[in-house]
């Protein structure tokens, strides 16, 4: 009973950025829909795989009813019609172009259905000269931007390790279907939601695009450490590796006590952030130096204590068992029926009233057909089986 238990979406989406927007909608309490083809979303078959069971798919596509339809089928069409009807949100990641060719372009439905939101993601959004063209994660990261300041210098381009060019998409998606929903509380209409994962990338580009503007100088990736302020980067222990973040002249000073450096408070290269970054590879040199003396747990405890903020960096390992996010439910165990326990992650989404919930498993291809044919649609016997035996449903 989510703060979206009301809201009704048609799923046509597949592999990662569509599924993650239904998937945190569903999260909400937002009744989610997943129309498949007879083949499946292709990320059933990305691994790993447990007992057969694609962890990818679950991992994105948990709490939701998955019905097999052919929209190519012109009964098939009329089904997912008469689902829309009764649904407020549609959300698809189709190429722009293939929903028009089967007759679900946003303005045909909207004439149809004027209180519908309709939400578009592609790599490129509805418009402009690369709208047609088919996009991926990976050249995302590329064309945006974010691969040329990631890595180390002068070493070959690194992506980032996530999908954040899906990710971003999903929730931007997010955003906009849930603010076309709040405004038809208003207005009465639906509207579209055009989200193209370059424009995603563009906006997290942060300071990236001032730095450009401001200097002219184009940005270039520098490894673990902030581009204006320091120190604020990756240290290595005897041990490990630590993150540090002095963001201030105040953390400054409290860092240089910590490390038993107080003469580099006052050094004329170090005396304020901008000095201190024009300065970073000295400053980089001397604190690894120092750092290296001892191990991880011993500056972590130094610094927490000075109230310095850090933190080591954790393997997947170290996060799905830390105590911090075992606190806030963000790891969640699930029962499949059969690849059994599975551990996902939780909404980070906390609200005092009506919180998110991840209670069930990613559903198996069509397993809802039926029942939501039946439950929406008033479907009979007779319609499943005509419908399954001329290849309307599976």
């Amino acid at each position: 009973m989510g703060a979206l238990k009301d809201i009704r979406v048609v799923d046509l989406t597949r592999v990662l950025a569509g599924p993650f927007t239904t998937m945190t909608l569903g999260d909400l309490g937002a009744e989610i829909i997943k129309v498949e083809p007879f083949g499946g979303d292709e990320a059933r078959g990305f691994g790993p795989f447990k007992k057969g069971v694609s962890g990818y798919f679950e991992n994105v596509n948990r709490g939701k009813q998955s019905i097999a339809i052919d929209l190519k089928h012109p009964d098939g069409r009329d089904l997912l019609l008469e689902l829309i009807a009764k649904s407020d949100v549609l959300v698809e990641n189709f190429r722009p172009g293939v929903m028009k060719k089967l007759g679900l372009d946003y303005e045909t439905l909207q004439e149809r259905f004027p209180g519908l939101i309709y939400a578009a993601c592609s790599g490129f959004g509805q418009t402009g000269p690369y709208a047609r063209r088919g996009a991926y994660d990976m050249i995302i990261q590329g064309m945006g931007g974010i691969v040329s300041i990631t890595g180390e210098p002068d070493r070959p381009p690194v992506r980032v390790g996530v999908s954040i060019g899906d990710i971003a998409a999903a929730l931007y998606s997010c955003i906009g279907i849930l603010t076309a929903l709040f405004t038809r509380t208003q207005t009465g209409r639906g509207q579209m939601v055009d989200i193209g994962m370059l424009d995603c990338q563009v906006a997290l580009l942060e300071n990236a695009i001032a730095r450009y503007d401001m200097t002219g100088t184009v940005p270039e990736p520098l490894g673990a450490r902030h581009p204006s302020i320091t120190p604020f980067q990756a240290v290595e222990t005897r041990d490990g590796w630590i993150m540090i973040a002095a963001g201030n002249n105040v953390l400054w000073r409290r860092l240089c006590e910590v490390v038993e450096r107080e003469d580099l408070a006052d050094d004329a290269r170090f005396r304020d952030n901008n000095l201190r970054t024009e300065n970073n590879a000295d400053l980089h040199t001397i604190l690894s130096d120092v750092f290296r003396e001892s191990t991880t747990e011993d500056w972590l405890g130094r610094l927490d204590a000075a109230e310095i903020p850090c933190g080591p960096i954790q393997n997947v390992r170290q996060v799905v068992e830390d105590p911090q996010v075992l606190a806030r439910d963000m790891i969640v165990n699930l029962l499949h029926p059969v690849a059994g326990a599975l551990r996902v992650a939780g909404s980070p989404i906390k609200l005092s009233d009506t919180p998110p919930e991840v209670t069930r498993h990613a559903p198996a291809l069509g397993e809802h057909t039926d029942q939501v044919l039946k439950s929406l649609l008033q479907a009979s016997a007779d319609d499943l089986a005509r419908w399954r035996e001329s290849g309307v449903i599976r």
